[in-house]
C-alpha cells in the first residue's frame, strides 16, 4: 500500500489506502468536533470563519483561526519535506509522516483526559489535529499521485458529480477507467462518512480513549505491506 509509487502503483493500492485513511480522517473529524467543537480535517470552513471574525473585529478569534490554517499547511509542508528528503521512490519516505501523526494522536489520547474546555487547551488540541491531518492529506496525495484525498469531501463530491454526468452522457456505457474513478470516489466518500459515524459513536462512550482506533488504523497502514509481503512469501513456500 505504501511500497508502490508512480507507475508501479495500481488501482488496488489506491483503494486500500483510501479505505484505511479515509476512515481515519472521518473518525478524527467526528471525534475532534465532539471533543473541541472544531472541524479538524479541512480548512474551507475555517477560511470563512477567519473572514467573519476579521470583519466583526474579533481579532483574537481571527488570529486563532489563522493559526489553524497555518498549522494545516505546515503539516502538509512537513510531510512533503519528509518525503522529498528521503526520496519519493522509497517506501520509507512515507513511514515518517505516519509515525509523526501517530505520536500526535497518542499525545491527544493521553493529554485529552486533562482537557477542561478552556480556550487555550482547545486551541492547542484542535491545532495539533489540524497539523496531523495536513500531514496525512499531503502524504496520501503524493503517494497516490493526487488521485486520493482523505481529509475533505468537497473535491470528491465535485469529481463524482462530473464523472456521473459523463456516465449519463455516454448512456452508462462506461470505460473501465471511468468505472474505477466512480467506484474509488464513492469508496472515499463512504469511508469518510463511516469513519465520522464511528468516531462520534466511540467518543460519546469512551471519550479520548476513542482515538486509539485511528492510531491502530495508521499502524496497520504502516506495517500492511510488510506483513502482507511475509504472509505471501510463507504461503508460496508451503505451496
Amino acid at each position: 500500500m505504501l511500497r508502490h509509487t508512480g507507475q508501479k502503483r495500481s488501482f488496488r493500492h489506491n483503494l486500500r489506502l483510501a479505505v484505511l485513511l479515509c476512515i481515519n480522517a472521518g473518525f478524527i473529524n467526528g471525534a475532534g468536533f465532539l471533543a473541541f467543537n472544531v472541524l479538524t480535517t479541512n480548512v474551507t470552513g475555517h477560511a470563512a470563519l477567519f473572514a467573519v471574525n476579521l470583519v466583526e473585529t474579533h481579532f483574537r478569534q481571527a488570529g486563532i483561526v489563522a493559526l489553524w490554517l497555518f498549522l494545516f499547511i505546515t503539516g502538509a509542508f512537513t510531510s512533503g519535506i519528509c518525503i522529498e528528503t528521503v526520496g519519493k521512490e522509497k517506501p520509507s519516505a512515507y513511514s515518517l509522516p505516519i509515525v509523526i501523526i501517530i505520536l500526535i494522536l497518542a499525545t491527544v489520547t493521553i493529554s485529552g483526559h486533562t482537557y477542561n474546555g478552556s480556550m487555550h487547551q482547545k486551541e492547542y488540541f484542535a491545532g495539533s489535529l489540524l497539523f496531523a491531518m495536513g500531514m496525512q492529506n499531503a502524504l496520501v496525495s503524493v503517494i497516490s499521485g493526487s488521485v486520493v484525498r482523505t481529509t475533505h469531501l468537497t473535491g470528491m463530491f465535485t469529481d463524482l458529480g462530473t464523472d456521473l454526468a459523463t456516465a449519463v452522457s455516454q448512456r452508462l456505457k462506461l470505460a473501465i477507467r471511468l468505472k474505477r474513478r466512480i467506484f474509488l470516489r464513492t469508496v472515499i466518500i463512504t469511508a469518510f462518512l463511516f469513519g465520522g459515524i464511528i468516531g462520534t459513536f466511540l467518543f460519546m462512550r469512551h471519550q479520548f480513549n476513542a482515538f486509539l482506533l485511528p492510531i491502530t488504523l495508521l499502524t496497520i497502514s504502516l506495517f500492511y505491506d510488510y506483513f502482507r509481503f511475509h504472509v505471501i512469501r510463507i504461503m508460496r513456500r508451503y505451496k
